[in-house]
């Protein structure tokens, strides 16, 4: 792999799941649950829209990190957490320019474009939207996002890299 096309391949797809991010969230705050409008004033009173016996369609403001975690409500939750993700995104983006692999660099651009996309969310709305959310026999996993789950998945790609790809240990 070029290492000079590490950063641009990285960066592209951290735009591309910031973009998908944001155009999910458009869509279903602005379109499908609309919780209210302008002035207040509710325009229908959906919170759940079931699909499938085993997911929803949900409305749900997080003030915490993935998963709904820290969900406390601070009023500076949205400040230091985007903050952190700033600081974090740096450090990785640092480490997107050297990155060898295209699972790495997958990875990070996932991770970073999540990050961003949420980071977008507390700006905008001093909360992130989740809306997807997923049970099974009257349990629920935490309500979530596209940008959650870019974080996720770009997270079980770095484990997966660093357990599994081979790697001369004789390089030091």
């Amino acid at each position: 792999m070029h290492l000079s096309n590490a950063l641009p391949r990285g960066l592209s797809i951290a735009g591309l799941i910031i973009f998908l991010d944001q155009l999910s969230k458009y869509w279903i705050v602005e379109k499908v649950m609309r919780p209210e409008g302008m002035d207040g004033t509710p325009f229908h009173s959906a919170t759940r829209i079931e699909l499938a016996p085993f997911f929803d369609l949900v409305m749900a403001w997080n003030r915490g990190v993935s998963f709904g975690l820290g969900n406390n409500g601070g009023e500076w939750n949205a400040l230091i957490l985007s903050a952190l993700a700033m600081v974090i995104c740096a450090g990785m983006i640092f480490w997107l320019a050297k990155a060898e692999s295209l699972l790495i660099q997958v990875a990070l651009g996932g991770i970073i474009g999540g990050a961003l996309g949420n980071v977008v969310d507390r700006a905008r709305f001093g909360a992130v939207a989740d809306f997807l959310d997923f049970h099974l026999a009257g349990y629920h996993w935490p309500a979530f996002n596209l940008a959650d789950s870019a974080i996720t998945v770009g997270a079980v790609f770095l484990i997966f890299d660093s357990l599994f790809a081979g790697r001369d240990s004789s390089k030091n």
